[in-house]
């Protein structure tokens, strides 16, 4: 039998090489029937998480009919997609839900369905929905399947250019996990977000451009790739906001943007980083935000020019193992409900500590987060919001060793 597991997927990634985005539902299918299953069917996460939308399959393809989307919230499929776990479901065909993980990013899920379910099935299952989860991302580069697919609606240009800047919205290794959220998902402007691993150190970006137009994109797309290209020629922090700045003030003069510019040390928790008149990160500890932990003096946006700033200051905090790291962007506290009241920070630092108390997983806690947030401003924001939230977790072994470094020194 093993012989056998290793010959579909040989044979299913073999396929997937020269197969197009609309083939590989089918290869998916076949492969799990070559094991035993009766079908499998490949769904996709959408772009705000909140349906499970079945990958389209060519036509004519056996079980190739119509298949609604299913919603995250209150179903089996979504349990399994939300708690990254596999469920059963025994309500006429028994039928396995399995998360659909790239790395630690989550990205739909495979529904198998099987006469007769047994531990060897279960084991690969599994397998499968790993090995789909590879050939869907590999595939989603180059496709505008698997982005129609995600998409519930046309994104305006300004949310086209900068989703496609974006990393994946959630990374991570045995020592840290970083995950992010963004809203308004189709017509985002002036918001991004980056994150990074090198060696040893994980590098963050938040940007909020002023304005909520098309050059507020180009704006937060100029700072990302200035970032990125300042960072991997192996540019400081200073470094990074400086050339910001200044290619700021050279392309798109009397535009500003504010942005949090950080790296973590993944080795010894040591977190440095730059806040270029953003609101402070956020230090979660425990169950409890620490106050005032991350605050510094204010230092001004970018895009003023090289001769309109003091010079900037690197700021410095050791983190415990289990510390996290909130960054936000102003739409987040400042969404009002319909009676005008401000989300506010507190609630933002209550509703996320609550959630990983209860054991969420981040990204979970970040998806519901940026629901909630969204309810309390009837569905559409006036302001982008953008969050992202690391997670400091190294093995016992990685841990560093005591010291009398504290929290929020500046150096």
């Amino acid at each position: 039998m093993a012989d056998l597991l290793g010959e579909v997927l040989a044979d299913l990634v073999a396929r997937s090489h020269r197969a197009t985005p609309l083939e590989v539902a089918g290869l998916v299918d076949a492969a799990a029937q070559a094991l035993g299953m009766d079908a499998a069917l490949l769904y996709l996460a959408d772009v705000q998480q909140r349906l499970l939308v079945p990958l389209p399959r060519s036509p004519g393809t056996s079980g190739g009919g119509t298949v609604e989307p299913i919603p995250i919230e209150g179903t089996v499929a979504g349990w399994a997609y939300r708690k990254e776990s596999v469920r059963l479901s025994r309500h006429g065909v028994p039928t396995l839900w399995l998360p659909l993980v790239d790395g630690v990013e989550r990205i739909g899920v495979l529904q198998v369905t099987a006469g007769r379910l047994t531990a060897r099935l279960l084991h690969h299952a599994e397998i499968l929905a790993s090995v789909a989860a590879v050939i869907v991302v590999g595939k989603s580069g180059f496709s505008d399947l698997y982005a129609l697919t995600t998409r519930q609606r046309p994104m305006t240009t300004a949310a086209e250019m900068v989703w496609s800047f974006l990393p994946p919205r959630t990374l991570g290794t045995h020592q840290v996990t970083s995950t992010a959220v963004m809203e308004p998902a189709y017509e985002v402007g002036g918001d991004a977000f980056d994150h990074g691993l090198h060696d040893s150190r994980l590098y963050l970006t938040v940007v909020d451009a002023m304005g909520h137009d098309l050059a507020s994109g180009l704006c937060s797309a100029v700072a990302l790739a200035t970032c990125r290209a300042t960072r991997l020629a192996d540019g400081t922090l200073t470094d990074i906001a400086e050339q910001v700045d200044a290619e700021l003030d050279h392309w798109l003069p009397d535009r500003i943007l504010t942005g949090v510019f950080a790296e973590l040390d993944l080795d010894s928790g040591r977190l440095s980083w730059v806040n270029c008149g953003h609101p402070p990160p956020l230090l979660i500890r425990g169950h409890h935000v620490i106050p005032q932990a991350l605050e510094a003096p204010s230092q001004l946006p970018l895009g003023l020019g090289p001769g309109n700033r003091d010079t900037l200051t690197v700021h410095r905090a050791q983190l415990e193992p289990g510390d996290r790291i909130l960054i936000h962007t102003d739409g987040v506290t400042e969404a009002r409900s319909q009676t005008g009241e401000l989300f506010g920070e507190q609630r933002l630092a209550d509703f996320v500590t609550r959630s990983l108390s209860a054991g969420e997983p981040a990204p979970e806690a970040l998806r519901r987060l940026i629901h909630t947030i969204l309810d309390h401003h009837q569905g559409r924001l006036r302001d982008d919001a953008t969050i992202v939230l690391v997670e400091w977790h190294p093995a016992p072994d990685d841990e560093p060793a005591p010291h009398a470094a504290g929290v929020g020194r500046r150096g």
